[in-house]
């Protein structure tokens, strides 16, 4: 029998489903247009100077040079922005899951209440608010409040003002706004595991509730892990109106500077320099996807 190839493949398999692709052409000219066209156009400009009055001029790799080996406030972005992506994504994947699984144990509108509990801090307009009283500066801060009340200080501190405490706040208020999209997407996944699977999982000697988690739950969830994987690690990485609205732009000795407000005051503001914002932001693409990568490696193995 002759071998297909992947193309040939690929146009059985369109005539076959022509009706679904053709469907599925106005989503796929989309992405192309606003994704893939943006991606690999940041690239192309990563290695020119361009600022948007003139034509883009050829630079080669001198905007990845200048920012490793010169741009000393990329380097602590970058740290900064690793230590968001060590903490925070683990953290927040694994708080998504456990609360959907708890919150999942409840029924009807007990359930959906919860939900919406949980998932309220990360779509509210107030949340940077909440928490700017919270950590305020002076006594009427509920922190300083609280901690000069029970006297573990004597004098407010200005949390968002001193280098050692901006990163640490920083790291607690991502975490509290953390239960969004993969969270909910948890909370669906659990209902839709086949209960069937627990009571053939019994008669094979599933004895507790772990191992019913380990051997049945997470491999049943295995796209909604995928997916919730991929949004934590996106907003990880992605940390920038966190630091803006509390610490500031830039913050006290760029102690809570990220990449994306790395990429923000060179892309926007005063300076405009396109083509060394597009080597910043690619480096941050490539950091994404290659975390990406790895964790649904780690991902795929779940289970086994």
């Amino acid at each position: 029998m002759q071998k297909v190839g992947k193309w040939q493949q690929l146009k059985i398999d369109v005539k076959r489903n022509k009706v679904s692709y053709i469907m599925l052409t106005p989503y796929f000219v989309l992405f192309f247009i606003f994704t893939v066209l943006p991606v690999v156009a940041s690239v192309v400009i990563g290695f020119t100077d361009f600022n948007m009055l003139e034509l883009p001029h050829f630079v080669g790799w001198k905007n990845y040079i200048r920012l490793f080996l010169e741009d000393d406030i990329f380097k602590k972005a970058l740290k900064n922005t690793l230590i968001f992506a060590v903490v925070t994504g683990p953290l927040s994947y694994i708080m998504c899951f456990l609360f959907a699984w708890v919150i999942n144990e409840f029924k009807g509108k007990v359930r959906a209440f919860l939900t919406l509990i949980f998932y309220a801090p990360s779509i509210s307009g107030n949340a940077f608010m909440v928490w700017a009283i919270i950590i305020s500066g002076d006594r009427y801060g509920y922190l300083n409040g609280w901690l000069m009340k029970w006297s573990f200080i004597y004098e407010p501190i200005q949390w968002m003002q001193t280098e050692k405490y901006v990163l640490p706040v920083l790291i607690v208020v991502q975490l509290w706004l953390s239960l969004g999209t993969g969270f909910l997407t948890f909370i669906a996944g659990l209902q839709t595991v086949d209960k069937s699977l627990y009571e053939a999982g019994a008669v094979d000697g599933i004895k507790n509730r772990w191992q019913e988690l380990w051997h049945i739950t997470l491999p049943s969830m295995k796209p909604q892990l995928m997916f919730g994987a991929v949004m934590q690690i996106t907003q990880s990485f992605a940390v920038a109106d966190i630091s803006i609205n509390l610490a500031g732009n830039p913050s006290v000795n760029y102690s809570g500077a990220t990449i994306v407000t790395h990429l923000m005051d060179y892309g926007s503001g005063t300076r405009y320099e396109m083509g060394y914002a597009c080597a910043i932001a690619t480096i941050l693409f490539a950091l994404m996807v290659g975390t990406n990568q790895i964790v649904q490696k780690a991902l795929r193995r779940v289970g086994d």
